[in-house]
């Protein structure tokens, strides 16, 4: 079992459960880098990961739940288009704007026309059953460093830690 606060290295392909098309993949380049337990990659893959031992391979299906998470239909909405002046839009096309908080969030352009475009504000893969092939390439204890600042480029850091420079605060 690998342990919270390790950094896990893995390489994975993931498609959606029935289909042959490779949604994303990193087989062949830079390995994913993540602290376990930190919720750095879905909930599912990383307890599916958890579970295995550094040089195994194995296939994971995560079910929505435990991946983007269900599909809502009422996140799909209609607005107007003069928001969207400036944009040459485009059906499927990914956009980023600001929440009623200040957050940044993502909408796909469903369809639009003259006066109206619907976007949908759920995640491109909500809904959706993943299967993935992930091998576990390394595992090791963190440092201080990557436990209160994350993980960057590689867990490379910055000169002077992470209060002095790397600009993670």
């Amino acid at each position: 079992m690998i342990e919270n606060n390790c950094v896990v290295s893995i390489e994975y392909e993931v498609k959606e459960t029935g289909s042959n098309e490779i949604l994303d993949s990193n087989k062949g380049e830079k390995p994913l880098e993540f602290i376990m337990g930190a919720g750095h990659i879905i909930k599912g893959l990383e307890e599916a990961v958890a579970h295995m031992e550094e040089g195994e391979e194995k296939e994971v299906i995560v079910a929505p739940a435990n991946a983007y998470g269900e599909y809502f239909s009422e996140y799909v909405q209609e607005v107007p288009r003069d928001q969207f002046s400036g944009i040459d839009l485009q059906q499927g096309m990914t956009l980023f704007g600001q929440g009623e908080n200040g957050e940044t969030v993502q909408v796909i352009v469903k369809d639009f026309n003259d006066d109206n475009v619907i976007i949908d504000y759920n995640h491109p893969l909500a809904g959706k059953e993943l299967h993935f092939i992930v091998k576990v390439l390394g595992v090791r204890e963190a440092t201080e460093n990557e436990l209160n600042c994350g993980l960057h480029s590689g867990g490379h850091h910055h000169e002077g830690g992470c209060c002095g420079g790397c600009g993670c605060h």
